[in-house]
């Protein structure tokens, strides 16, 4: 069941779901507002927490609108691509067989059939990117597992429209953006400690600031870095 919910300016997408918790999300580009709630929550319950995160909300949408965006890429010859926080230019080589990439000086040289098309060129970039997090990812896990004290059964690395990460307490899993292998090693390694604490606890409470403030002091310079970073053009759907 969707209905709405119109609080002054913001208007709430309400979703009742088979849910023990509720979830509330500020999609991007233009700050779409969604909860998702227990079917037996009732409605003045789900108005008064709604009510309550106003605030949260509207500097969601404030940080969601202001940030800048990549223009859309084509995946042609000459086109700027970023790779750990650098710029890259890609240069497109005609061949036969499985599509191949090297990393070169300054280029990104994609090895590919000559009528390739778009979607096969941008399909090959992305799985070469998601390659690239998978790899910088279990270093990571290494040092920081024991620093912080927790164990994480899997990683995930995939494409995430609303967020960088995120991580299951119970299943003992993290998730990663792709979008991190075009960031500075720092932020991927900020987003591992962030997730690795939500092991420990859940929410962005003052035990979670706390753990965090322990363990990697300099972190809001990197939150911040990644959050004045642009993210990349999307074709959004809802």
């Amino acid at each position: 069941m969707v209905s709405r919910l119109k609080l002054n300016d913001v208007e709430i997408e309400i979703v009742l779901k088979d849910i023990r918790n509720v979830h509330l999300s500020v999609h991007p580009p233009s700050g779409r507002v969604r909860l998702a709630a227990p079917r037996r929550m009732k409605s003045e319950q789900i108005r008064l927490f709604a009510i309550s995160r106003l605030a949260w909300i509207r500097a969601q949408q404030t940080k969601l609108r202001a940030q800048e965006r990549e223009t859309a890429r084509e995946y042609i010859n000459r086109e700027s691509h970023w790779v750990w926080g650098k710029r890259y230019l890609l240069v497109l080589k005609p061949a036969t067989g499985r599509a191949v990439i090297e990393l070169r000086h300054r280029t990104i040289a994609l090895h590919i059939e000559a009528d390739a098309s778009q979607e096969a060129r941008e399909a090959a970039v992305e799985d070469w990117y998601r390659k690239q997090l998978k790899g910088a990812v279990p270093p990571l896990l290494a040092r920081w597992q024991t620093r912080v004290g927790v164990d994480v059964e899997r990683f995930f690395v995939q494409r995430m429209k609303t967020k960088w990460g995120s991580a299951n307490q119970n299943a003992r899993t993290i998730r990663l953006n792709t979008e991190l292998a075009k960031k500075p090693p720092e932020c991927l390694e900020y987003l591992v400690v962030h997730e690795l604490v939500h092991l420990i606890e859940p929410t962005h409470n003052a035990r979670f600031v706390a753990l965090m403030d322990r363990h990697l002091p300099q972190w809001r310079f990197h939150r911040d870095t990644l959050n004045r970073l642009p993210v990349r053009e999307e074709r959004w759907t809802y």
